[in-house]
């Protein structure tokens, strides 16, 4: 599974950038989803790399993202009774192990948004305008996206 976050915001995006963005519910900057890492999803970030990063998120990340960031309708917390209440999960730990084996999404959580609302990394981003190979935040990161989201949660 890749995380993807949204690392720049522009209001003179390209229509067909805007409308992939869209598609992957990014909206906003700072705003994170967690997509299947199959060749549409790849074709997708490749045509948003100038405003996105993406990388492999591993369980314990996307366990304590889900729990610290993860919202349902009416911008309530997730929590592990709600987890257990109306899923087949009794963790988020659960959780995330199934959607790193592509097994389950957030939008089968009842209530659930997709999208994580993140705030601002801690010491800031490496530079939006540069990919991440060129000391910049833009593009793929790989593994690294694990500390990223740390620095953001």
């Amino acid at each position: 599974m890749y995380a993807v976050i949204r690392v720049r915001g522009q209001p003179d995006v390209n229509v067909d950038i805007r409308r992939t963005m869209e598609l992957m519910n990014l909206t906003r900057v700072n705003h994170c989803v967690v997509v299947p890492e199959d060749d549409v999803t790849k074709g997708m970030l490749q045509k948003a790399k100038d405003y996105v990063t993406w990388g492999e998120i591993n369980e314990e990340t996307l366990e304590k993202m889900i729990l610290v960031r993860g919202r349902l309708s009416g911008d309530i917390a997730i929590t592990d009774d709600h987890l257990k209440a109306n899923t087949e999960f009794a963790s988020a730990a659960e959780m995330a192990k199934a959607m790193i084996g592509d097994n389950y999404k957030m939008k089968d959580v009842e209530g659930a948004k997709v999208v994580f609302r993140m705030h601002p990394p801690a010491k800031g981003y490496e530079g939006i305008k540069r990919s991440y190979r060129n000391g910049g935040a833009l593009g793929y990161r790989g593994e690294a996206i694990n500390e990223l989201i740390a620095r953001m949660l």
